[in-house]
């Protein structure tokens, strides 16, 4: 109900964070530009306090130690990476067609993130033979995207778009192998066109697992659509940092 004091055509205001949540969520995204650039583990109280003029002081305040502010870029990023690519894909249909618009999303986003990194893949380079609490959150993080893949090719042979002799994880491991060839490509011998080789290598991997009454099918959900225009991705390479005053 409306509360009483509120006048009827203008609806209540929403509160506004407190300052101390805006300080850290500023300290984060400058940390997340940083992580992109030098890697998680180049990232320090001192260095983050540095890029965007604050006392170490201050940003100790709100991370309690190096560790704990390189888990939460961690968290940040899987948070950001969720709400590109994962909480829009669960609008497309169930089975082939969610599966297609997670690959396509996950396609778009490594491919805007080849100018300045991808953590999921430069932070495994970095932190796979580094056991710690960081590593733990990094890998975490990849597990829980990949049992979300998991989850939409059961789904797709649930639904009969894909053969029931599907091996769900083999499925997944050459899906992710995509990827990674599209990231390499795409970001160290800057080939254009990778993201289209990822995208026709996804088609023919799918082909080959759809039922052969369905893989004539358009309804099957096995063609891509037509590549749109990508939309822009928050990259967090490219954020401005302005100078905060420790809360």
């Amino acid at each position: 109900m409306p509360d009483s004091t509120t006048p009827p055509d203008r609806p209540a205001a929403a509160p506004r964070a407190p300052k101390g949540r805006q300080t850290r969520a500023t300290i984060l995204d400058a940390a997340l530009a940083l992580a992109a650039q030098i890697g998680i583990e180049g990232l320090s109280i001192g260095v983050v306090a540095e890029a965007i003029g604050m006392s170490k002081s201050g940003v100790f305040a709100h991370f309690g130690s190096r560790e704990e502010l390189q888990i939460s870029v961690v968290r940040a990023y899987h948070a950001r990476f969720e709400e590109d690519v994962f909480t829009p894909a669960l609008r497309a249909p169930r089975g082939l067609p969610r599966l297609t618009e997670l690959f396509e999303r996950w396609v778009r986003r490594v491919s805007v993130e080849a100018d300045f990194g991808c953590i999921y893949i430069s932070g495994a380079v970095e932190l796979d033979d580094r056991p710690g609490a960081v590593r733990d959150a990094l890998v975490g993080m990849v597990q829980t995207w990949q049992s979300a893949l998991e989850r939409a090719i059961l789904a797709a042979v649930a639904e009969g778009h894909l053969r029931a002799d599907t091996d769900p994880q083999q499925l997944l491991f050459e899906m992710h192998g995509m990827v990674l060839a599209l990231h390499h490509d795409a970001r160290l011998l800057r080939h254009p066109g990778a993201d289209e080789r990822a995208r026709t290598a996804y088609r023919r991997l799918v082909a080959d697992h759809q039922p052969r009454r369905a893989a004539r099918t358009p309804a099957s959900g096995a063609e891509l659509p037509a590549p749109a225009r990508p939309r822009a991705v928050r990259s967090v390479a490219k954020a401005r940092v302005t100078r905060r005053d420790p809360a």
